[in-house]
């Protein structure tokens, strides 16, 4: 069952530079809630710190302990030249299962075979991941991700390079999943998609612009404020020392810090 998800004075970087910077929120259970901002803003970076792949430079995440977490990675970032059957790509949904040795039954079969047909490839489980397409691959992993069900879903650009119907497919399932009480972080481009899908948004400029309904957060006024942010940011500045845990973005500055 999905829990609240606490991100405590969050700061996030590559090699002591921060790219994600004193950020404070907290995600309610059954969130949905789309990630945006202008490219490198930080987005990617914070779903890989929520996905346990990058340890925080300061501040906490509290939360995920407990919870199944998922995590869908941008499509450039997945090799599809290993020579697998979308079938058994979409079995790996089933690893908290059946783990590195286990068998698929009939069961099991019969799952993967009804996740295929919840996105639309019923009849491609015996076809290599090299011969689909781009929004065939995507449906893929979806299937992939409803096998998982996780408590908390992370989906970094889940619609890029996507066709429309495959897009509207695939929202249909984030917004199936938010009504079964899964909290969703998706980052996303398309502002309209957003306001449409998601009933809040976190807006990114390597801090917190704004978080909220999405209506009140992707404001003219924060959307360019998000941009200055973003574009002035100054990338020599000395690495962050670090704060006390508790402090906010209001209560600190350092260096790197949007310059105003």
């Amino acid at each position: 069952m999905a829990q609240p998800v606490h991100l405590d004075n969050l700061t996030l970087g590559y090699d002591r530079h921060p790219a994600v910077h004193h950020l404070s929120l907290s995600l309610a259970p059954g969130s949905l809630v789309g990630v945006v901002g202008p490219n490198g803003s930080g987005k990617s970076t914070l779903l890989k710190a929520m996905a346990g792949q990058l340890r925080p430079m300061q501040g906490k995440l509290r939360g995920l302990a407990g919870q199944r977490v998922a995590y869908l990675p941008q499509q450039a970032e997945i090799d599809r030249s290993f020579p697998i059957r979308t079938g058994d790509l979409v079995a790996m949904g089933l690893w908290h299962e059946i783990g590195a040795f286990g068998g698929l039954n009939q069961d099991r079969r019969q799952r993967c075979q009804a996740a295929l047909e919840a996105v639309g490839l019923g009849d491609f489980g015996q076809r290599t991941l090299d011969t689909l397409s781009g929004g065939q691959f995507q449906r893929a992993l979806f299937a992939r991700l409803l096998l998982q069900d996780a408590d908390l879903l992370l989906l970094d650009e889940p619609f890029a390079a996507v066709d429309t119907r495959t897009t509207e497919d695939l929202l249909a399932i984030l917004s199936q999943w938010h009504r079964t009480g899964k909290t969703v972080l998706v980052v996303m481009h398309d502002l309209p998609q957003v306001l449409r899908h998601c009933p809040q948004a976190l807006l990114l400029a390597r801090e917190a612009v704004a978080f909220g309904p999405s209506d009140q957060v992707l404001t003219p006024a924060n959307l360019q404020r998000a941009r200055h942010m973003t574009e002035a940011w100054d990338e020599t500045a000395p690495v962050c020392e670090g704060q006390n845990a508790g402090a906010g973005p209001a209560q600190q500055r350092t260096a790197g810090e949007a310059l105003p």
